[in-house]
């Protein structure tokens, strides 16, 4: 597979859709009080950039990188198509979005993810990178449906 990483506006039509399965998912398995998923429209902040990942023009993958403050960054909106699951999307997406915040002067990357069972994958993925777990950052409590996790860059 051959995957091509863009800079995306977040109301293209196939982004949107992959963005809205996203959010749909996190409020599915999330009580709404604990979910942090952001809609489209937030997304359009411009402290974020939204990729897409492509393989012949088809989109298999979003993510997004937050500007928190000089040097700060946070991961958001990941989600891997459900035809493209088990290809390595993920892996390429967290890869690209943690270069190209390198190439942008960030130092650390956190997240925040979901700490139950349909969050596993997710969790896992981001250990693989050298994500650990930390206290709450930004806006974020901390519940018994969430967890934060965060990396240096080097």
């Amino acid at each position: 597979m051959t995957l091509e990483f863009s800079i995306e506006d977040p109301l293209t039509k196939d982004v949107k859709a992959l963005l809205q399965t996203h959010l749909d998912f996190c409020h599915e398995v999330t009580p709404p009080e604990h979910s942090y998923a952001l809609d489209v429209e937030s997304l359009r902040d411009p402290s974020i950039t939204v990729f897409g990942a492509r393989e012949s023009g088809v989109l298999l993958g979003v993510g997004a990188l937050k500007v928190i403050e000089p040097g700060h960054a946070e991961l958001k909106s990941m989600h891997t198509a459900k035809s493209a699951r088990g290809m390595g999307v993920g892996r390429a997406m967290v890869a690209h979005i943690l270069s190209y915040a390198r190439s942008n002067a960030i130092s650390r990357v956190s997240l925040e993810t979901g700490s139950h069972p349909p969050y596993e994958p997710a969790r896992k993925l981001y250990e693989s990178f050298g994500f650990e777990w930390c206290p709450a950052f930004g806006d974020y409590t901390l519940s018994e449906f969430n967890v934060c996790m965060t990396r240096l860059l080097d």
